[in-house]
């Protein structure tokens, strides 16, 4: 299927002045962990999910933040994208949380999958992070990743 359009639910988690970010390990460029919704899950359910799979860190998923739609090419064909960015919180410890230097250090999250890393990354170098999409960016540098004020949507299409 050259033409599915993609639903993404991803996760806004911060500590402190942090956001926690998933890094592509062979491009260096990062994002908002999460993943695919799979036919018949909710977008919350995929992201504990994937948060889970991917970290095993256990988020509750809040509201809906940023919904965003872009489309690129890769190698292989088109993607074209629908992003749903929800706030989410930790529930309970990760398996590095009980090494903390303090409370203000976030934890070591430690990927489960071989493509990605974890990182913290402070809200004021957003901008001189490679960030995609690009509207995920531009909302965590507006700190839009730090309080629920309703939902921003952002289209990359042209109409």
């Amino acid at each position: 299927a050259d033409h599915d359009i993609e639903i993404i639910a991803r996760g806004c988690l911060l500590h402190g002045s942090h956001v926690l970010l998933c890094r592509n390990v062979k491009h260096g460029y990062c994002y908002l962990p999460g993943g695919h919704v799979e036919f018949g899950e909710s977008a919350a359910g995929a992201l504990a999910r994937e948060f889970l799979e991917e970290s095993g860190v256990r988020v509750r998923v809040g509201e809906l933040a940023l919904a965003s739609e872009g489309a690129f090419p890769t190698k292989k064909r088109w993607h074209h994208e629908i992003n749903l960015v929800f706030h989410v919180e930790q529930v309970g410890g990760t398996p590095a949380s009980t090494n903390r230097a303090s409370q203000t250090t976030p934890p070591v999250i430690k990927s489960r999958e071989d493509w990605i890393d974890f990182a913290w990354i402070e809200l004021a170098a957003i901008p001189e992070t490679d960030i995609r999409p690009v509207a995920a960016k531009a909302w965590l540098a507006t700190l839009g990743g730090t309080a629920a004020t309703g939902v921003e949507w952002v289209s990359e299409l042209i109409s």
